[in-house]
């Protein structure tokens, strides 16, 4: 029976398979404080994740290996402890008095109980579990854009090829078992022998058998030196070298359009809550793409394309007129992101208002243009804290509301919620991008 053994080092310590065996037996606590982290904390720079992992602390109980051990035979047994002097078999131990009884575990200074357990995800660990049971919306079955690149991959050894490729490793294993079975003599044997001659040589009045022996001793390094010959150190037959053949290689890259109003109706609020969206989503797409980029379009009564400080930190006022954002995000495509090479995915974030008629307008240009070459396209809207109707009831809303919900009945890869506050932004999200099955419904 063979004995596989595998010595691979650990990634990033020594006890890499317990880690994981624990993170999938306390995935469902640590789930939840993920999910509870990302609702609280403010999302400030970068994707919001700190690059050297995120602290958890979740409940202890549970968190023991199961283990086998003998029981008592012959069911429940009652016993004494030695050492005792109080009590008998038999007695009742009475309650602590008011007061006496410790009532629970005790806290530690820096706040955390002693029955809670803290340990630090990995930014990977920390990013699979938040966005565990998420998937792209590719309602539309259209398939992953992919560009096609030429490149080459190791296809493993070859005895023929140039020096470059020469693998010296492999070409110095080869020669050390052809000389180990051929039983080359080792320039140490030479050395020693030929130490051995001189001292015989150095002997001027040797007697018979000392000549003997020092012409055996001397047929002896003449047939060693020939057989080094023969054997040679490094052979052709040797000689191994690395090949490589061309092969096609896929890169997956999809552009994420960020669209906001920004006018005075817009306050930092609502910024803020558009601005973590936005990186949510960002941060999402990044892990099932090889490369992403965003693009920030800002509107009033006009639009344009700006980088990440301005969209989210420069103030402006302004009419509404979102079909200019629309409008915009229909040339940039055209000019730099064809829907052939690109993953296309829209984002908007507004507070619901808009001027005149321009809601019908913003709809004809989601059917005709824009949702056709998307893969998927979110819509927000930022409601007031106080507009519980608003949150419960789908069916209300503005004139940008009523004709979005046309769309959605059109296009099963547009979807629209609303939010009030931060921490409706993380289950808002999920709801997003929820597996779906045909109809366009959440699995």
């Amino acid at each position: 029976m063979h004995h596989f053994i595998d010595r691979r080092s650990n990634p990033k310590g020594k006890s890499h398979g317990n880690r994981q065996r624990f993170l999938r037996r306390a995935r469902e606590n640590i789930k939840e404080r993920v999910d509870r982290s990302v609702r609280d904390k403010s999302i400030q720079d970068g994707d919001g994740v700190p690059t050297d992992g995120e602290k958890v602390t979740i409940p202890s109980r549970g968190l023991k290996e199961p283990r086998f051990f003998h029981g008592s035979q012959g069911g429940n047994r009652k016993y004494v402890l030695p050492g005792n002097k109080d009590f008998v078999v038999g007695d009742t131990i009475p309650k602590p008095k008011s007061g006496a009884g410790q009532g629970g575990r005790e806290a530690s200074e820096d706040g955390e109980g002693d029955d809670e357990f803290s340990f630090t995800l990995t930014r990977d660990e920390y990013l699979e579990i938040l966005f565990d049971g998420l998937e792209l919306p590719d309602l539309v079955e259209k398939s992953t854009v992919e560009t096609e690149t030429i490149g080459t991959r190791r296809a493993g050894l070859t005895t023929a090829g140039t020096p470059n490729n020469l693998n010296l490793v492999r070409t110095m294993r080869n020669s050390l078992g052809r000389r180990i079975a051929l039983r080359r003599p080792t320039a140490q044997a030479q050395a020693d022998l030929e130490v051995e001659i001189a001292a015989m040589e150095e002997i001027k009045a040797r007697t018979p058998a000392q000549e003997e022996l020092l012409a055996a001793l001397q047929a002896r390094l003449d047939g060693l030196l020939r057989k080094r010959k023969v054997v040679g150190y490094i052979d052709p037959i040797d000689l191994r070298f690395d090949t490589h053949v061309p092969e096609k290689i896929r890169k997956s890259r999809a552009v994420v359009f960020c669209l906001m109003d920004v006018s005075g109706s817009m306050q930092e609020r609502e910024k803020d809550l558009g601005k973590r969206f936005f990186l949510l989503l960002h941060l999402f797409l990044s892990r099932c793409y090889e490369h992403t980029e965003l693009v920030f379009i800002r509107h009033t009564h006009h639009a344009q394309e700006v980088d990440e400080e301005t969209f989210f930190y420069a103030r402006e006022t302004g009419g509404t007129i979102v079909s200019t954002a629309l409008d915009k995000m229909r040339e940039i495509i055209a000019e730099r992101y064809s829907p052939d090479e690109w993953n296309i995915y829209g984002a908007q974030a507004s507070d619901g208002e808009n001027f005149g008629n321009d809601s019908a307008r913003c709809k004809k240009l989601l059917l005709e243009d824009l949702l056709p070459v998307c893969q998927y396209y979110a819509y927000m809207e930022i409601v007031e804290e106080s507009a519980e109707q608003l949150l419960s009831d789908p069916e209300a809303g503005d004139d940008l509301w009523q004709n979005y919900r046309e769309v959605k009945s059109q296009a099963p890869h547009f979807e629209m919620q609303r939010v009030s506050h931060p921490a409706h932004i993380y289950p808002i999200f999920r709801e997003f991008f929820l597996p779906r099955v045909k109809g366009g419904q959440n699995a």
